[in-house]
């Protein structure tokens, strides 16, 4: 029997302002860096050949990192609320840089309470793997023939791998501490990513589990 899969390819979009220690204000208005927008660029022409569908973040950063790549073969992007895990309050962070919002960061994380929010336009760790569930299940349910380009961001990223992994049912602070445990030892670089794929039964077409393809670093 031979097999058939899905399969995506996720990357993170190219350096940010605030990834080069700018000050930002909105969390989803975060330009890239005049390196990151090189980055971006190069990544597009590295591309070997068309996807049959490019998946983007509404985030701008990750908009500006599929762009050249939807320019080169004239596709358009399909924006799927894949934005970043955003668990501080914008309105706290605002004209603050990566290094002043260490404290808060860290704050969060030695809580790690599944279920608290920051503020408004903040969302729980509960809420963003509501997020990673309704995406994988967006996918499995999508028709598209070809491979599918995700373009979006470091933590969202990995929350997709840490929840195919580990499949939690009722979140608690040691799944926060396993996660935040991933997010460290395996950063995800800028411009870089792993492929996700799906497994079907080519005799019923029905999917049947993802896994994250070993090695495929992009």
């Amino acid at each position: 029997m031979r097999e058939k899969f899905l399969v995506v390819q996720l990357v993170r979009h190219a350096e940010s302002a605030a990834n080069a220690g700018g000050v930002t204000k909105d969390p989803a208005e975060i330009p890239l860096s005049a390196k990151g927008e090189k980055q971006a660029y190069d990544f597009g022409q590295a591309i070997p050949k068309a996807p049959a569908q490019i998946i983007c973040s509404p985030f701008l950063r990750a908009r500006q990192t599929a762009a050249p790549i939807a320019r080169r073969f004239g596709l358009s992007l399909e924006i799927w609320p894949v934005q970043e895990f955003t668990y501080l309050a914008p309105e706290r962070c605002v004209n603050t840089t990566v290094v002043q919002r260490r404290a808060w960061v860290e704050d969060y994380w030695r809580r790690a309470n599944p279920d608290s929010v920051d503020g408004p336009g903040a969302e729980s760790f509960a809420q963003l793997i509501g997020r990673i569930e309704a995406t994988l299940t967006r996918l499995a349910e999508s028709q598209i023939s070809g491979w599918i380009l995700m373009v979006g961001h470091g933590q969202l990223m990995q929350a997709l791998r840490w929840y195919i992994a580990q499949r939690p049912g009722p979140l608690t602070k040691e799944h926060l501490d396993s996660f935040r445990q991933l997010d460290h030892a395996a950063p995800i670089e800028n411009c870089s990513g792993y492929e996700l794929r799906r497994r079907f039964l080519s005799d019923t077409a029905k999917p049947f589990g993802w896994y994250v393809s070993s090695g495929r670093q992009l």
